[in-house]
C-alpha cells in the first residue's frame, strides 16, 4: 500500500509513518515544518516540504506518485486557546487546507482519505461518547474539526471517494524506540506537563478542580497511547483500501483515569509536586470513549495502559535533556 501522510512530521504523524513502515507500506510525507520536526520522519518514508494550502505543490505529488492508494491527513492546528485567539489561522489551516487536499485528490483520482479529527466536536458532553452523540463544539478548534469533517462527507459523496474518520481522545507516549515523541516547548496535555513537573522542568503540576461528581473530585478523561493511535490508522488505511464503507469512529482506550490517577502514577517514578487550584471553565467532569465501533470494523484494540503511557512519555522526555 502507498500511503501519503499530510503532516507525518508532527507528532501523531510521525508515529503513522513509523507503524506503516513496520508494516512494509510505502510512505510519502508532505509537511510544512512549521510545527513538525525533519528529524522526527523516518529515514525509510520520503519527505516533501510544502503546505496543504498550496494546491500547486500538492499537484506535484500526486503527479508524480499517481499511485497513492490513501492519503492520512495529520495537519491541523490543534490548540484551544490558540484557536480562540486566532480563529482565522485555525479556519485557514483546518478548513481551507482540507479543502485544497480533497480538490488535488479529486483531480488527481485518489479515492480514500483518513482524517483526524477530535473528541471536541463532542464538546461539553460528559460521561462515554459514541459516534452518534449530539456534535457542539464551544472552541475554534472543534468548529473548523467539525465543519472539515462534514465537507469530507459532501465531497467524497459526490465524487465516489471514501473516507475513515477518527475522532481522538487524549493522546500522550512515546514510540518505545524513543525516535519520536512530543517534542513542543509550549505543551498542555496533561501527562507531559505531569512529567515536566517530575523531571524539573516546571515547579508543580496544576490540577485543575478537585469538586467534581467522580470518585476522587477531579476530572476523568480516556488516555489512549499515541503508538495505538498510530496502528489503527495503519488498519484504516487498509479497510479503507480493501473496501470499506466511509465511516466515523473514536479511538480511545474505553477506560477513565482522574487527573489524580495520572498524577499518582507520575509518582511512582519519583517526586512530583502538584497543586488543587480552581476549575477551568469548560471542562466535563467526566469524557470517555466508546470504542466498540473500532473493535468490531477495525479489530484493533489498545495494548497500552497509563502506565505504559506515561514511562514512555517520561523516556522521551529525558532524551529531550541531553
Amino acid at each position: 500500500m502507498k500511503v501519503l501522510v499530510v503532516g507525518g512530521a508532527g507528532y501523531i504523524g510521525s508515529h503513522a509513518v513509523l507503524e506503516l513502515i513496520k508494516k512494509q507500506h510505502e510512505v510519502i510525507v508532505f509537511d510544512n515544518l512549521t510545527s513538525g520536526f525533519e528529524d522526527m520522519v523516518s529515514e525509510q518514508a520520503t519527505l516533501i516540504i510544502g503546505d496543504i494550502r498550496d494546491k500547486s505543490a500538492l499537484d506535484a505529488v500526486f503527479k508524480e506518485h499517481n499511485d497513492i492508494d490513501v492519503v492520512m491527513h495529520f495537519a491541523a492546528k490543534i490548540v484551544v486557546p490558540e484557536s480562540v485567539e486566532k480563529p482565522l489561522e485555525y479556519y485557514s489551516n483546518n478548513v481551507e487546507g482540507v479543502r485544497v487536499l480533497l480538490e488535488s485528490m479529486q483531480e488527481h483520482n485518489i479515492k480514500n482519505i483518513v482524517f483526524s479529527s477530535t473528541a471536541a466536536v463532542y464538546g461539553e458532553a460528559s460521561g462515554v461518547c459514541f459516534e452518534d452523540d449530539p456534535t457542539q463544539p464551544i472552541n475554534p478548534y472543534g468548529e473548523t474539526k467539525l465543519a472539515t469533517e462534514r465537507m469530507i462527507k459532501w465531497v467524497t459523496q459526490a465524487y465516489g471517494m471514501k473516507y475513515l474518520i477518527f475522532r481522538y481522545f487524549n493522546v500522550a507516549g512515546a514510540d518505545q524506540s524513543l525516535k519520536v515523541g512530543l517534542k513542543k516547548d509550549q505543551l498542555t496535555h496533561l501527562i507531559p506537563v505531569a512529567i515536566q513537573a517530575l523531571i524539573g522542568l516546571r515547579e508543580k503540576l496544576l490540577i485543575y478542580g478537585d469538586d467534581y461528581d467522580t470518585e476522587d473530585g477531579t476530572c476523568v478523561r480516556d488516555y489512549i497511547h499515541v503508538s495505538d493511535l498510530a496502528y489503527a490508522h495503519v488498519l484504516g488505511a487498509t479497510y479503507l483500501k480493501d473496501g470499506g464503507q466511509s465511516t466515523t469512529i473514536n479511538l480511545g482506550s474505553n477506560q477513565g483515569y482522574s487527573v489524580l490517577d495520572v498524577a499518582k502514577t507520575v509518582q511512582k517514578i519519583g517526586d512530583m509536586t502538584y497543586e488543587i487550584t480552581e476549575r477551568r471553565p469548560g471542562d466535563p467532569a467526566k469524557l470517555i470513549a466508546s470504542n466498540e465501533k473500532a473493535k468490531k470494523l477495525l479489530h484493533w484494540e489498545p495494548k497500552y495502559g497509563l502506565e505504559d503511557i506515561v514511562n514512555s512519555d517520561f523516556e522521551f522526555r529525558k532524551t529531550l535533556k541531553k
